[in-house]
């Protein structure tokens, strides 16, 4: 006798099991470092910009699911639209048709960049930078592609190879033969380019690690350099598209940048169905796609399926008919100085930066010499401990989820749901007052966590 699949009676029965299958049958090191840190929760369902536990309590997401939910969990348009398409039973993914439904996403999309002129759709941010590495390299016919130091674009074999931090890469050579050089160094990128092999130099606007912003007028400038050297500009907005940053795009922030290739992702999928897109320029796209002969030899199985297309879809109209974008701008703002407002009462707290809802809070050495003293002790086990040390009173006592900006980084990056609003900006400010006053204080359990953080540092290492 066979027993119908019920999902809901599968949670009930084995949910409590979460943490003990994840450490059996996934990454083991995951729940290991949760239940270190404090983090090993139980969230029983979420909406919007927040999250419930078992008990009823409220969680505010300031980290979006590292900026996939761009709209929050279950926006109630993008859900009717996975309904809609899942009700309407179309014939998905034959391979040998064309859908509308990619095609209307694509012109959505394009409307957004209109010196571009077509996409590929894959399933992911890491898949829309393999598109673009493998474009620009045959739409130029040279092998090598620049990128900065300290950048992320992925962590797929070709995305790897233009991963600006050491951690990431090692172990996993050999990569592709790329070159890093630094981000707004443009007399290192004019050295690169007059070597003659170089396709395209791959940028993020605001780089995700550490939040720092390409510097005034560098893309244009870039693009210049570039297209002079008849290389190509490739452009990574798979966290920083789609609002994130207070414009729909961060690149369009400057003046006169012009990508010649963009990869969008995250926020696309509305939270529910991955989704990744390379949107580029027509006679990038007829150079690969040649002749009929060539006509799959970029291609993903599940690229441009229906759920994903429909959700993608929903998310442009909600973007427009909500000012998602308008709302990022205001309330970043908003969130911002409030947070630069702190820099002059807390010696611990170094910088506030970034733009839209992409903000980075930098934590330094202090000046008097009893936090100094502590703050020695701390970077000396490892660097990025004191801000792990803020974070995890921000999600114990506060109920706020957020993040280290990186390895070794005493930087937290706020990358919240895009529809946050005043009360959401009072939440975190009042809470990130409370930890720093703690910190500053010189005692309590906030100092007594980061002792049990040096022990697991020296210990690891």
């Amino acid at each position: 006798m066979t027993t119908e699949f019920d999902l809901g009676r599968l949670l009930a029965e084995r949910g409590a099991e979460r943490y003990e299958l994840h450490g059996k049958y996934l990454n083991h090191q995951l729940p290991r470092m949760l239940h270190t840190i404090g983090f090993d929760k139980v969230y029983e369902r979420a909406e919007g910009a927040y999250f419930w536990d078992a008990d009823g309590d409220d969680y505010l997401d300031m980290l979006a699911g590292f900026g996939v939910m761009g709209l929050g969990r279950h926006h109630p348009v993008v859900r009717k639209a996975l309904h809609d398409v899942l009700d309407a039973q179309l014939a998905d993914l034959t391979r040998f048709d064309c859908q509308p439904l990619p095609g209307l996403l694509a012109e959505k999309l394009l409307a957004h960049s209109p010196h571009l002129d077509r996409v590929f759709f894959g399933n992911s941010g890491t898949e829309a930078v393999e598109g673009a590495l493998k474009f620009a390299r045959y739409a130029t016919g040279r092998p090598r592609v620049l990128y900065c130091d300290h950048a992320f674009h992925g962590l797929t074999t070709g995305s790897l190879s233009v991963n600006g931090e050491s951690g990431f890469r090692d172990g996993f050579a050999p990569l592709l033969p790329d070159t890093a050089v630094p981000l707004g160094d443009l007399d290192a990128l004019a050295r690169e380019l007059k070597k003659g092999d170089v396709a395209a130099l791959i940028v993020e606007p605001i780089q995700g690690k550490g939040v720092h912003e390409s510097p005034p007028g560098y893309l244009r400038a870039a693009q210049e350099l570039l297209h002079k050297h008849k290389a190509l500009l490739i452009v990574d907005e798979v966290q920083t598209g789609l609002g994130r940053t207070g414009d729909f795009y961060a690149y369009q922030h400057e003046d006169g940048v012009e990508p010649d290739l963009v990869c969008v992702a995250k926020a696309l999928s509305g939270g529910y169905v991955p989704v990744g897109a390379t949107l580029g320029k027509e006679w990038i796209f007829k150079k690969v796609y040649s002749s009929m002969d060539r006509v799959l030899v970029h291609s993903a199985s599940f690229g441009a399926n229906a759920q994903a297309m429909a959700a993608g879809l929903a998310v442009l109209s909600v973007m427009e008919n909500e000012q998602i974008v308008a709302n990022a701008r205001a309330t970043g703002e908003q969130l911002k100085s409030r947070l630069m407002a702190l820099t002059d009462k807390y010696e611990l707290l170094a910088d506030v930066r970034g733009r839209g809802l992409m903000v980075g809070i930098e934590f330094g050495r202090p000046d008097s010499l009893k936090l100094r003293s502590r703050w020695t002790m701390l970077q000396a086990a490892r660097k990025g401990l004191f801000a792990q040390m803020v974070v995890v009173p921000l999600l114990r006592r506060h109920r706020i989820l957020t993040q280290v900006s990186g390895d070794h980084l005493e930087v937290i990056k706020l990358i919240p749901p895009l529809i946050i609003g005043e009360r959401e900006v009072d939440r975190f400010v009042d809470a990130f007052t409370d930890v720093m006053d703690d910190a500053h204080s010189g005692g309590g359990l906030m100092w007594d966590f980061g002792k049990m953080l040096i022990k697991q540092a020296v210990a690891n290492r």
